[in-house]
């Protein structure tokens, strides 16, 4: 009877585990590097958020998520109460296990929880939580550091610290300058800050966007996810996570929205879309193939007017699309010129492309 009890128990562990299927959302690698989808700023009961750690893995994995972080406020735990052990690291310590098993990886973090300035920011890559509840905010930092842990701001337009504007205070160039900030999250939720994202550019930070998560994760519909930061690491590891992160080589994937640096966003859309251009008559036939999850939402841009080409024109996830460019009053070929609009490389400002014909 007791081994038939002890089966069944591990059978309704076990249920869980095998009842989901590992969700994927295609997004092309770039060259040398692998991309992986992470969220870094996640709750759970152990601060203010809704569910246990468990359950922030089972959603990481349905949604495939490469690793991700629970971040707990080191100064507001308002659900822990003297029957749950108070150590900051106890998150981490719960979902490790499930992370192993599913084959996600997860990243030690915290939320350093302060009124602006300097606001919140999230310390990942932690060896240790408990060194940052200290009563002095600068000491939280050093403990960070200390650690070697990469430091962002979080969520700096959140209108319940800055409700009139969005500034950047002198605290944040003390942090800057000390090595204490290398990163801000540009995208929180579904929120998209673009003075964060000049920030980042101004200042050579890391572009971070992430879920910031309370309550249950939604199931999104087909084609829709989470806020998340896409890193290009030189392999599947947290280490390579960490090196990724201080080299800045990220984007950020928020709603049908890129954001990031010029080079990597470019690479991702040639790497998305596989082109044949093909002449017939007076016109060139452009086909598209987009073999990716991304949707690209095209914009002509100034041109050659004898070239005669699309104004608008959006690119389907896994679609093929053909367009025919007219070639008028004799021209040969030219430059097919347009951004991509969703793909933002500056503040509201898409990524310019051309197609020589």
């Amino acid at each position: 009877m007791k081994k038939i009890i002890s089966l069944f128990c591990a059978v309704c562990i076990a249920l869980p585990l095998f009842s989901q299927v590992r969700g994927n959302i295609a997004i092309p690698d770039l060259k040398g590097y692998v991309t992986l989808k992470c969220d870094f700023h996640i709750h759970t009961v152990f601060s203010d958020g809704t569910v246990w750690p468990t359950v922030r893995i089972d959603e990481a994995y349905r949604e495939g998520l490469d690793a991700i972080s629970l971040t707990e406020h080191i100064e507001y735990r308002p659900y822990v109460n003297k029957d749950m052990i108070a150590s900051h690291n106890r998150t981490y310590e719960i979902a490790q296990s499930a992370a192993q098993s599913r084959g996600i990886m997860l990243v030690r973090g915290s939320e350093i929880t302060r009124d602006m300035p300097p606001g919140h920011h999230n310390a990942i890559f932690l060896t240790n939580s408990d060194e940052l509840d200290k009563p002095d905010y600068m000491d939280a930092f050093r403990a960070a550091k200390a650690q070697n842990a990469f430091i962002f701001w979080n969520h700096p337009c959140w209108d319940s610290q800055q409700p009139d504007t969005t500034l950047w205070f002198n605290e944040h160039t003390q942090l800057l300058q000390q090595g204490m900030m290398l990163g801000i999250e540009v995208v929180n939720g579904s929120n998209y800050c673009p003075e964060a994202h000049r920030w980042c550019i101004e200042n050579k930070l890391t572009m971070i966007g992430n879920s910031d998560v309370h309550g249950p994760m939604q199931n999104f519909a087909p084609g829709k996810h989470r806020a998340m930061t896409l890193v290009f690491a030189r392999s599947v590891t947290p280490e390579a996570i960490h090196e990724a992160l201080k080299e800045r080589r990220t984007a950020i994937y928020s709603e049908e929205l890129i954001i990031g640096e010029d080079k990597y966003l470019k690479e991702l859309f040639e790497n998305a879309v596989e082109m044949n251009i093909e002449k017939i008559d007076n016109a060139v036939r452009i086909t598209f193939k987009n073999k990716s999850d991304l949707t690209f939402h095209l914009k002509k841009t100034a041109h050659d007017t004898r070239l005669v080409y699309f104004r608008d024109y959006t690119i389907v996830p896994n679609g093929i699309h053909t367009i025919t460019v007219g070639l008028q009053d004799g021209v040969r070929g030219g430059d097919v010129n347009f951004s991509v609009e969703n793909f933002l490389v500056e503040p509201n400002k898409g990524m310019k492309y051309t197609i020589k014909i």
